[in-house]
């Protein structure tokens, strides 16, 4: 049992997502649950994997990713346009509203509604982060060099 983040470590860590004002988008701290991750999956960009490697555990560390090294850039063709008559009629909708969708093969994605104008309602699939540079802040708990 190695304490250093290699390619093939699996490390269960903290992290708390800021945006660019400061405001904490997301933080397993907040939810009392350390996030678990494999590193070399394909979950993560290239560069978030290399801002991990060789930390130990106990290691804190911030860093900043752009769009395209953490949730990518915002897609157009991710932003949909729908009728109102396929929501339920006692759904109410508002702008900023995050709502889950089930896709043909049954999976559920969810969608936020970007606006509402007459019987057209905007849904935007995208992630709700895409498009923004973010800071992580990460603290190492646990590192197994071989993996799951």
């Amino acid at each position: 049992m190695s304490n250093v983040i290699g390619p093939n470590s699996e490390v269960l860590f903290h992290f708390t997502i800021k945006l660019e004002d400061g405001s904490v988008a997301d933080s397993t701290q907040l939810q009392g649950k350390p996030a678990k991750l494999q590193m070399g999956d394909g979950s993560l960009t290239d560069n978030f994997e290399a801002c991990l490697l060789g930390l130990e555990t106990g290691a804190k560390k911030v860093f900043e990713l752009t769009p395209n090294d953490a949730f990518g850039e915002v897609n157009p063709n991710n932003i949909h346009y729908m009728e109102r008559s396929r929501f339920s009629a006692d759904l109410e909708l508002e702008e900023g509203a995050i709502l889950s969708f089930t896709q043909p093969n049954g999976a559920e994605i969810p969608g936020i509604i970007r606006g509402v104008a007459g019987d057209s309602v905007t849904v935007d699939f995208n992630h709700p982060l895409a498009g923004h540079n973010v800071t992580f802040e990460v603290e190492i708990l646990a590192v197994d060099k071989n993996g799951a």
